[in-house]
């Protein structure tokens, strides 16, 4: 019972970290009705950057806080520059442009930092918390750290001006356009919040995994997974099932198919919704008369 709980209680913490990705890769899909491939290797592009900051004796949370603004200016730049041509192209050419996001970012982070394996420090103490013994604290900080980004996200997108904006520039192009909303510098807004969230995966995971060019291939993977059993088009879907691809992850993994062959339940999954229900949990049915 007690190792149930344990992996229960850890796939909730994975879990966060695959929801704050998640999430991210629902807001692009929102703005462009594509999935962006490169949102792990942004993430891990500023978590390197986050490391830079705290390597050169700035503290953990003014790094926290300086990374966000550096990764929300690299989605803004990211979304004007490679995006914004191809805004009308045929989706193969965008998929295209994603992967080779994707490669560029990589090989340019290995080429300024190596491929070798660097510690990222954990914001929360070592002892545990509140005498819990079946969660470290990092992972319980992960889980509020994921929740309180999405708290933020419900207040901005539901009572802010520029919020109510993004939202109607996302859903509705067209009659956005016509009420003077600048749908162009919304929709690059939404990416540039996309690539804060995803900051956040990187900088929570980075402790877990060690620092690596490579760290968020599979992070991004469940991500993905956790993105279509919530829902592609749904942000609370897709943080709920961030945390039930997590605890599905470790439960499998310890008792079922070992660790060997955990990476392959992101697939499952995947494949696994796509047959029976491609909308998701809390996706939106989308039905066609012919």
């Amino acid at each position: 019972m007690d190792a149930f709980l344990f992996q229960v209680l850890a796939g909730l913490a994975t879990g966060g970290i695959y929801a704050s990705l998640a999430l991210a890769l629902v807001m692009i899909y929102q703005a462009t009705h594509h999935v962006n491939f490169a949102q792990g290797e942004m993430a891990m592009f500023t978590t390197y950057i986050a490391w830079s900051l705290m390597d050169a004796g700035l503290p953990y949370w003014p790094t926290f806080l300086l990374t966000l603004m550096v990764a929300f200016l690299l989605g803004v730049a990211i979304e004007r520059l490679v995006i914004r041509p191809v805004e009308h192209a045929p989706v193969l050419a965008v998929v295209v442009v994603f992967i080779a996001l994707l490669v560029i970012l990589n090989s340019v982070t290995g080429w300024i930092y190596t491929y070798t394996l660097k510690p990222f420090p954990s914001p929360f103490p070592e002892e545990p918390l509140w005498g819990i013994r079946y969660m470290s604290p990092h992972e319980i900080g992960a889980i509020g750290i994921t929740l309180l980004v999405l708290v933020a996200l419900y207040l901005f997108f539901r009572f802010t001006p520029l919020g109510l904006a993004m939202r109607a520039a996302a859903q509705n192009p067209q009659s956005a356009r016509l009420v003077g909303i600048r749908v162009g510098w919304m929709l690059a807004l939404g990416w540039g919040l996309a690539a804060g969230i995803g900051a956040v995966a990187g900088m929570m995971v980075a402790p877990i995994v060690y620092l690596d060019p490579n760290m968020m291939g599979g992070v991004l993977l469940y991500a993905f997974a956790a993105a279509l059993v919530g829902g592609i088009d749904n942000p609370w879907g897709a943080v709920l099932g961030g945390f039930l691809v997590g605890v599905l992850e470790n439960l499998l993994g310890a008792f079922v198919i070992g660790n060997e062959l955990k990476l392959s339940v992101a697939l499952v999954i995947i494949v696994g919704v796509l047959l029976v229900r491609p909308s998701g949990l809390f996706g939106t049915v989308h039905v066609t008369r012919v």
